[in-house]
């Protein structure tokens, strides 16, 4: 070929009219994601009185973001390790983590862990391995419906969505008693097809902050196996219920104990403050051996061309606290202390309502667990305490109990007060 056809400008120097219109051109504009939204327009509220009840992060007494003691003593002892290495880890990830994921939720005695009839992973913590676990059932599972509940975490739906499920809703919270609406559930999944695959919430409900009792739990465990259906467990949450990792894993060792298979997504943003790390964990729990092991090796597939191999950072940081057992008494009572305060911070706020004479039964307040409350307000009333009072919350009205302290506990009733009037629903 001439060297001058090879330089030709009309063949590779073509320039390009800065003009002319993009080729993404006929891209839409995508709706804001709503509860970032809300916290956008929150960091841009200049009021000092402004109050951030809206994502769902751990906050201190004084409103700043929380490191855990002991995650600083398990980096202090990462960055002294002169034989770490920062090679790739595993398409499944650390294998020492997997293991100790695995004991966490399912217990030191779990008859599946000593069966090898459980595979664990390594994923991007609880999203990612909800991905992965939904990209499991549509390329493995014989029945595509996914029942979730009424109301859920926000990002549930987009998981299975994405992966091509279909989606079906069970009735969950009752708005009326704003508690567990535990007969339509029953009537719900007693409804669903032979095979559907069920989520639930392990512990401290996202939004509601309403969990079934152990007795409720036993009676949606015999439904689901009568039926036939396939538990799959979303568990970010361990440990803000009771303050007791083993409590907290009640309702999946159920699931566990009586043979049956399931999945379980554990995430360690929450119980280790890790959010920015990306901790977390994928489960599946087969009836034997050779089964648990085929699957893994299904999940490698998924996981190849998706992101390959997981972080490494802060799975070494779990696994320095939960392969030593100082440090993991030294986390659990930091957890304690965490849900400790959040059950103080109910207390406050529920008091200070009666005390105020606001209209309506608060008791819900207290009665709900975990880092949410279901406050009951409409989306009028959100929208009047923004506006009014520079509070921010998701329109449904989870508060997340984590934002509040002693101190902005007056200035939130101040305008719950304000808003009540507003509607004859209380």
């Amino acid at each position: 070929m001439d060297s001058r056809d090879a330089n030709s400008s009309e063949t590779t120097n073509v320039p390009v009219n800065p003009s002319s219109d993009s080729v993404f051109s006929h891209v839409p504009r995508a709706p804001e994601i709503p509860i970032y939204a809300v916290m956008t327009a929150c960091s841009k509220d200049p009021s000092p009185l402004k109050l951030n009840l809206g994502m769902g992060v751990y906050r201190t007494e004084d409103g700043k973001p929380l490191l855990l003691n002991v995650v600083r003593r398990a980096e202090e002892i990462l960055v002294n390790d002169r034989t770490a290495v920062k090679e790739y880890l595993p398409i499944t990830g650390l294998p020492e983590f997997n293991k100790l994921s695995s004991i966490l939720i399912f217990g030191a005695d779990s008859p599946a862990i000593k069966e090898n009839r459980v595979t664990t992973v390594q994923c991007l913590s609880g999203t990612g391995s909800l991905r992965i676990g939904a990209d499991f059932l549509a390329k493995h599972y014989h029945q595509d419906v996914v029942y979730i509940p009424e109301p859920t975490y926000s990002n549930h739906p987009n998981f299975f969505i994405a992966a091509g499920l279909t989606l079906r809703k069970y009735r969950y919270y009752n708005p009326q008693t704003q508690g567990l609406d535990f007969q339509c559930l029953l009537e719900d999944l007693g409804s669903a097809p032979s095979g559907a695959t069920v989520l639930f919430h392990a512990c401290a409900h996202n939004p509601t902050g309403v969990d079934p009792t152990l007795e409720q739990w036993e009676e949606i465990r015999r439904l689901i196996r009568c039926k036939g259906l396939f538990p799959f467990f979303d568990c970010a949450y361990q440990g803000f219920v009771s303050g007791n990792l083993e409590e907290d894993a009640h309702s999946v060792r159920m699931f566990v104990a009586d043979g049956g298979e399931c999945i379980v997504v554990q995430s360690f943003s929450k119980n280790m403050v890790l959010y920015g790390e990306r901790v977390g964990a994928l489960s599946i729990v087969c009836k034997n051996a050779d089964v648990a092991s085929r699957s893994e090796s299904q999940l490698k597939l998924l996981i190849r061309p998706m992101y390959s191999s997981p972080p490494i950072h802060g799975a070494a940081i779990a696994v320095s606290i939960m392969k030593n057992r100082e440090m993991y008494d030294e986390w659990t009572i930091e957890l304690k202390a965490m849900r400790n305060r959040l059950m103080s911070t109910r207390q406050q706020l529920y008091e200070a309502l009666l005390q105020r004479g606001t209209p309506g039964d608060w008791s819900h307040i207290i009665k709900h667990v975990g880092l949410f409350t279901y406050s009951g307000l409409s989306e009028e009333q959100v929208a009047f305490m923004t506006r009014e009072y520079h509070i921010y919350m998701p329109a449904n009205g989870r508060m997340n109990m984590a934002g509040l302290s002693l101190k902005t506990v007056p200035h939130l009733v101040d305008a719950i007060h304000a808003a009540v009037p507003m509607s004859t629903s209380k």
